[in-house]
């Protein structure tokens, strides 16, 4: 661990990472980071947005584990990596373990042990893509709102609704005896929904929105360098490695984010009841 900075170099520390968010996460550079997901990564994006509750869950167990004494399993499980390793997800912790290089370099870096280093800078990245969720949620409540004028904070409650309306237009432009008698028709006698037909909307939702996510950062993550979001985030970053102490939490990026899902199958369930 390296001795305290002085006021000076942590001032030159706080430009670089100014410098750092402005280049990679500013409009120009969000663009660039966002071409390495033109590939493989719109096949791992939809796994990896299924792999997101096992995430969560392991951490949470982990932090339950060292909460109980158990700090060696705990840290154990919570160094797994759960999700499947994307190309921008490599450049995001590549750019990263670059910056923090550099910072060393300059004798204002953290002077961390370089598996730290790579254990912080792909929970960066992780921590980036709860972010990439959020987004994709708020996006889908707005267009439940605005579609069917009800909260949809995930794709199961808006399965439901969109399958019904798929079904309801099908029916009438089928019908015999024209569009205007369908409509009438099937206001008086709704379409008898098939759960198959809810089931596959869901899938193709969920497709859509892990791809949705994984391009969600072209707004966040201007937004977060803009507000000054992902420059804290890195100095946190720069601070535990600093003090040598692990991350190992649970962010509130990854709680919030899954946050959606919880709200989402309770919706399901209240209306259910109904």
């Amino acid at each position: 661990m390296p001795a305290t900075l002085t006021d000076d170099a942590m001032a030159r520390r706080r430009a670089a990472v100014s410098r750092f968010v402005r280049d990679r996460y500013g409009p120009r550079g969000t663009w660039r980071l966002h071409r390495a997901a033109l590939g493989l990564d719109l096949l791992r994006a939809p796994l990896n947005v299924m792999l997101s509750p096992v995430f969560l869950l392991t951490r949470l167990l982990a932090w339950l584990l060292s909460r109980l004494g158990a700090r060696r399993a705990g840290a154990w499980l919570a160094a797994r990596r759960i999700f499947l390793p994307s190309d921008m997800g490599r450049v995001i912790e590549s750019d990263l373990i670059r910056l923090i290089t550099d910072l060393d370099a300059q004798g204002i870096g953290p002077g961390a042990p370089p598996a730290a280093v790579r254990r912080e800078a792909a929970a960066l990245a992780e921590t980036r893509n709860a972010v990439s969720e959020i987004a994709t949620s708020l996006i889908v409540l707005a267009f439940g709102w605005a579609l069917f004028n009800r909260a949809t904070p995930g794709v199961i409650s808006l399965a439901g609704p969109l399958a019904e309306l798929r079904a309801h237009a099908t029916a009438v432009n089928d019908f015999l005896l024209g569009d205007t008698l369908g409509r009438a028709w099937y206001w008086a006698f709704p379409v008898e929904l098939s759960p198959w037909a809810v089931v596959l909307t869901g899938i193709a939702l969920a497709v859509i929105g892990s791809l949705v996510t994984t391009f969600a950062g072209l707004v966040a993550d201007p937004v977060q360098a803009w507000t000054g979001i992902h420059r804290r985030r890195i100095l946190r970053l720069l601070a535990r490695l600093d003090a040598a102490r692990p991350g190992g939490g649970i962010g509130a990026e990854h709680i919030l984010a899954r946050a959606g899902d919880l709200s989402d199958a309770a919706l399901l369930v209240w209306r259910n009841l109904r």
